[in-house]
């Protein structure tokens, strides 16, 4: 009697392991289900909100700041097409790929060009525009001073964190770079001479110096060269498997030519655009 008391026992405990092991499963699959619903209603995009024409933040009618720019619209675009609610989280652009790569984002769209570093870390869409090519901006009352790229011999230049910029400016002969994370303390560093010059995007020099008549572009910007096109990083291996889809909107985007019209809205905000420091 002791025998089957203790294997009766045994049997019961048996069942409640496999009873529990069977409802543990089945609610971590219901929860899997439902994040992986929520993660396609959403298409989260990092920008580094400091960068106008590309990406800035302004108030809109009420007064409320929102986003604007070209790579908004782009990003807007494509999550459209993809039938996706838009979603933007700034900060500033050389945290841009590690949050990325940890998943805080679906993708990066922020004037991005496919460097062969990056290319290391997140794989990139087809692009999507081909700016301008860079240029120096310098003080209005100095710019005679700044022919050729040899006059910034000794001088101070400005560029952005973790770009290509500063890459350039380390390739101009006896220059001292002067690194910043926001454009706008670049802007800053400049109108209060604290640096000889800074070294931006083509579109985004031509911004600054039609708001600011104490700014212009310098004549040695000549010697920069072209300017590469921008692209859209997806974390590498393309986890989510929106590549396909992304390549296909910028390229329906690119047959409407859509961008014009983008570079066109984006002008039309120059006057209450306002660059903010990414927080």
């Amino acid at each position: 009697m002791k025998k089957l008391i203790a294997l009766m026992l045994a049997m019961l405990m048996a069942l409640s392991l496999v009873a529990c092991g069977g409802t543990a499963n089945n609610d971590a699959n219901t929860d899997g289900d439902t994040q992986d619903s929520e993660t396609k209603k959403e298409l989260v995009v990092g920008v580094s909100a400091d960068y106008a024409p590309f990406e800035f933040m302004y108030p809109d009618e009420s007064g409320e700041m929102v986003y604007g720019g070209i790579d908004i619209s782009v990003a807007q675009y494509i999550a459209d097409e993809l039938g996706l609610t838009l979603k933007v989280e700034n900060m500033g652009f050389d945290y841009l790929l590690t949050s990325l790569d940890k998943g805080d984002f679906d993708m990066v769209l922020s004037a991005m060009e496919a460097t062969p570093d990056r290319l290391q870390n997140a794989d990139f869409s087809d692009p999507y525009y081909t700016d301008v090519p860079p240029a120096l901006l310098v003080k209005a009352d100095k710019a005679d001073a700044y022919k050729t790229l040899a006059d910034f011999n000794g001088k101070s230049i400005g560029a952005q964190t973790a770009t290509t910029k500063l890459e350039m400016v380390g390739t101009i002969e006896g220059a001292n770079p002067v690194a910043l994370q926001s454009v706008l303390d670049l802007v800053n560093e400049l109108v209060y001479d604290k640096v000889d010059a800074i070294l931006v995007d083509g579109g985004v020099a031509q911004q600054y110096a039609a708001s600011n008549p104490d700014l212009v572009i310098a004549d040695a910007s000549a010697e920069l060269g072209q300017a590469s096109p921008y692209c859209i990083a997806v974390a590498k291996g393309d986890p989510k498997g929106l590549l396909d889809g992304i390549n296909a909107a910028i390229a329906k985007m690119t047959e409407e030519n859509k961008i014009e019209t983008f570079i066109a809205d984006a002008d039309k905000l120059a006057d209450v655009a306002v660059e903010v420091t990414a927080d």
